[in-house]
Formats: C-alpha cells, structure tokens, sequence
C-alpha cells in the first residue's frame, strides 16, 4: 500500500490499527505520547483507564481475528473468562434477568493489562517501531494529500498514510487539515454528565456465590445512579459507581459505600462493606458522547483516516468504543485491500465501512441515555416508541430465557436491533412481560 505509515496513538485503536497495517505498509511507526511502561500501569493520557472497561463479544471476536489466540493469552495473564449469559449478575428495572448457558463469551480485565499485551503484540512485528514520549505537532500537505507529519523537536516524518488515534485530542488534526482547505466533519454531541468513582478491592471466591460479574442498571428515570464489579487480574475487584446527570459518587470512603447501598440492590455494598481496598478511589467525568460524521463529508484529504474517539466518544457506561474501534481497524483493513492505496478514495470507503458499527453502537447507547429527561441532543429517531418496547423486552428477560438472549446479543453487538422486531420475539416480550416480578408487584429476590 506504500512505504510508511504513522499511526498516532498508542492505545486500543492505535495498535488495533497498527496491526492492520504492519501485513500492509513496508514500515509502521506509532507515535505515543505517554512514556509507556514496561507493563501492566496506568498512564496519564488515558485518566479512564483507572476505571471498569469492557469488551464486547463482537469487539473481542474482531481483536481475536487482528491478534490471534489474544482471549487465551489474556486468561493466561489473570483475566477472568466467564458466560455473559450465565456468570453475569445484570440488575435491571428493579429485577436481575434470568440466567442461562450462552454461547457468548465474555472476559474481564484492567485496561493497561490489555494495551500491555497488544503492545507486546504489536512490537513482535520487525517493520513497527513504537515511539514513546512524542508528540505530533503538525500535519504536512501537498496537493490536498497528508505527505508527512511534524514530530516534537522539529523531526518531518514522511508518511504515506496517518491514521489518528488521538482520541479526543483530534480536534488538532481538524485544525490543522481545516488550514488546507478541509472543513471539519458535522458533529452530534449528546450531553450525558456522567461522572463516576472506582476503587480496586481485593476479590475473595465467596464475594459472588452466584455469578462472577455484576452490573447494576439505572432504573431511569427514576434514579440516575448505576454500579458495575468486575473481577480482574490478581485476584481483585474492579468496582466503578457512577451517575448520570452530576448525580456523582463522592470519592470519600464513607460516601462511596453509601452510594453502593443506594442502588437498589445490595449485592455490590455486601462486597463493599467486606473487601480490603487495595488503592484509592479515583474519579472521572464524562460530559457528553461527540460523533464526528467523516462519512458525510464530501471532500476528504488522502493519505489520512481517523479511529476510535477520534471519530466517536462514546458513553462509557455501555462498553462500547474498544469495540468499536477493533470493528474500524478491521474495516480499514478490508478498504486498502479493496481500493489498493491510501487515497482519497479509500478514506471515503472507510469511513463509510466504519459507519456502520458507529452507527449502530450510537443508536444504541443514545436511545437509553434519552431514558433521561435532562439528556440533550440529536435524538435518536423513535427513541421514545423504542425505549418503551425496550422496556418490556427487559421485563420478559426477567423469566424467559429466548429474550435475554437475543437483547444479550443485540447489546454485545453480535446482532442488530432488528432481531428484537422480529416477530416470534414480540410476541415472547409480551407474553413474559407482565410475568415479571417487577410488573407483577412481588418482592425482588436477592442475587
């Protein structure tokens, strides 16, 4: 496809990518800012990391295929594998769904454990070279082409193909390619004020007698509050609380194990109450999700392609965006191989192909946020007529096991939200609705 290409950003989606393009350029150089550590840490460009992050059964699907026999080799390095079906405790609507043996397959890890491996990955290649501690302070143009960029202390990198990973920090990029004549993509930002606080436990096997994970869903919109345990590597917890709307955990100790009581149920405060903390509590905020619309642009700059948040930054709460950015890594690959350079051309194909994974993660994840009166935005079309079927499919998950599964899948991206229209699964919503728990008014049991 050419001699060079510059991948900036070390993270999911920037080594995603470089993988894709180590089989297809002559040389890769990814350029992180960070000063990477020699394994498993937190770093400062990632002030997420810190908190729970999830794959879904599509996004870990597509990194297996980018790196092969990755879910092992993180099991091997202290992930924990489990069914998303079974070993889930999901709370939802006041009530848990019904558990069952799936086919889905989920595992959970820290983040910096994940970017270490893909690293190691992506390193084993002999034509990558991963520059730490830089930073790109311009793009070079010529004849509407990115031809090179510019590195911190004045060093020109030729490049036949940028791809930003920047993530949020992207807006560089559409300065710099507004003052060529590119005007920057139409924009949808939908505000959320999420704001949450994690804490790393000390995870014991009897904390969860009944499941392995747990997620606690805001019952909007009467409570803004949500809670989420994940068992990760060494034997810890990772539990992140948060709220929508500034309804925010505080980050002291006795406040933080007040809001885990306060949601509804006590499955998350029992471990609370009974783990060590093994580090402090840390706090992030999330203000609003912003797509960046590249697939409607008519002119596009060749010799340069966004991933990740640098095309949409997604609510947290609904794991999405590692997911999705291992989709678009994917479909840039496919791209170059069908178009054959990186050109104009290909970008447009690309985003194109990208789209489609944003578009149905954005559909998604903006339908439940619109739950919340004080959500503003583009909505959703249809978002209120969904969200009160949506509303009964969580009821009929409750007790029917063939409509938990189809929302599971649905919601891990595995199928598309026409899978919950089809009509044997009306007609099953319907019917078990009204035999949940919840809708029949009897007590809700304990996990």
């Amino acid at each position: 496809m050419g001699q060079h290409a510059v991948v900036v950003g070390g993270s999911v989606a920037g080594l995603s990518a470089a993988q894709v393009l180590a089989g297809r350029f002559s040389d890769v150089t990814v350029i992180e800012r960070d000063a990477l550590p020699d394994g498993p840490a937190y770093r400062r460009g990632v002030p997420q990391a810190a908190h729970v992050h999830s794959l879904l059964t599509a996004g870990l699907t597509s990194l297996d295929e980018l790196f092969p026999g990755l879910p092992d080799e993180l099991v091997a390095k202290g992930a924990v594998p489990m069914d998303a079906g079974r070993d889930v405790l999901f709370h939802q609507l006041g009530h848990y769904r019904l558990p069952y043996d799936s086919s889905t397959r989920r595992i959970t890890f820290s983040r910096p454990l994940l970017e270490t491996v893909l690293r190691t990955r992506v390193e084993r290649h002999a034509n990558v070279t991963v520059r730490t501690a830089a930073a790109v302070d311009g793009l070079r143009m010529v004849d509407g082409r990115v031809t090179a960029v510019e590195v911190s202390g004045g060093e020109v990198l030729p490049a036949d193909l940028v791809v930003d990973a920047s993530g949020r920090s992207s807006r560089r990029f559409t300065r710099w390619l507004e003052s060529s004549g590119f005007p920057p993509p139409p924009t949808s930002t939908v505000k959320v004020g999420v704001g949450y606080a994690s804490r790393i436990l000390r995870r014991r096997p009897d904390d969860l007698p009944h499941g392995k994970m747990v997620i606690l869903s805001a019952r909007a919109p009467v409570s803004k509050r949500f809670g989420v345990l994940f068992p990760i590597e060494g034997e810890q917890w990772m539990l992140t609380l948060g709220g929508f709307h500034h309804d925010h955990p505080p980050n002291d100790d006795e406040g933080f194990a007040a809001y885990a009581r306060s949601l509804g149920t006590t499955v998350i405060a029992d471990v609370v109450d009974r783990a060590e903390p093994l580090a402090p509590i840390v706090t992030h905020q999330f203000p609003a999700s912003i797509r960046r619309h590249f697939e409607r642009q008519r002119r596009l700059p060749a010799g340069y392609v966004a991933i990740g948040d640098a095309i949409c930054s997604f609510n947290p709460v609904y794991g999405q965006g590692m997911s999705v950015a291992a989709l678009e890594a994917q479909a840039l690959g496919r791209c170059l191989d069908r178009v054959g350079a990186p050109s104009a051309r290909m970008a447009r194909a690309y985003y194109r192909a990208a789209a489609r994974p944003v578009r149905l993660a954005w559909w998604l994840a903006g339908s439940v946020d619109f739950l919340f009166p004080e959500t503003s935005g583009p909505k959703p079309v249809g978002a209120d007529l969904v969200n009160r079927y949506l509303r009964q499919v969580v009821l009929a998950s409750h007790v029917n096991v063939d409509v938990h599964r189809v929302l599971l899948e649905v919601s891990h991206l595995v199928r598309r939200p026409a899978a919950l229209a089809r009509p044997s699964t009306v007609v099953a919503t319907y019917r078990w609705a009204r035999r949940s728990p919840v809708a029949a008014g009897a007590p809700v049991p304990a996990a």
